[in-house]
């Protein structure tokens, strides 16, 4: 997974000026989905995905694995599950808010498409979203 231009800013700005960026102290970070990748230059709302009945999944902090490079969810994460129009999933990202045009912390590519469709409830299970440093 890769950061966003913004996020990669408040690290340099914690790792050589001390300076704490905003969502740092938050209880949670958000799982959304994608139909486009996002890109960099991005914020939550670019290419989000709009299934009828989504919404970002709330992810507590104590619930990341620290793997030494690599972390990963520990708990089964479930979207709403879909109503009447659906969606074609192809990325996934960590968000800072839980709507709105928050900041992306890391993104990337689901390793197939998801079609979601009435009554499909995309998920990630335990231990299936790594989060490495390039």
């Amino acid at each position: 997974m890769s950061k966003s231009n913004a996020t990669e800013n408040d690290v340099l700005k914690a790792n050589l000026k001390g300076t704490d960026p905003a969502w740092r102290s938050n209880a949670n970070r958000y799982l959304a989905l994608y139909t486009a990748d996002p890109g960099e230059a991005g914020t939550a709302t670019t290419s989000e995905i709009a299934y009828t009945n989504y919404a970002r999944v709330a992810v507590p902090v104590a619930d990341w694995v620290d793997g030494g490079s690599d972390f990963s969810n520990t708990n089964l994460l479930q979207f709403p599950v879909c109503g009447v129009t659906g969606a074609v999933a192809t990325h996934v990202a960590i968000v800072t808010t839980s709507a709105g045009a928050g900041q992306i912390l890391y993104s990337g590519a689901l390793d197939a498409s998801l079609t979601i469709s009435n009554l499909i409830q995309p998920q990630f299970a335990a231990g299936a979203l790594h989060v490495q440093e390039d």
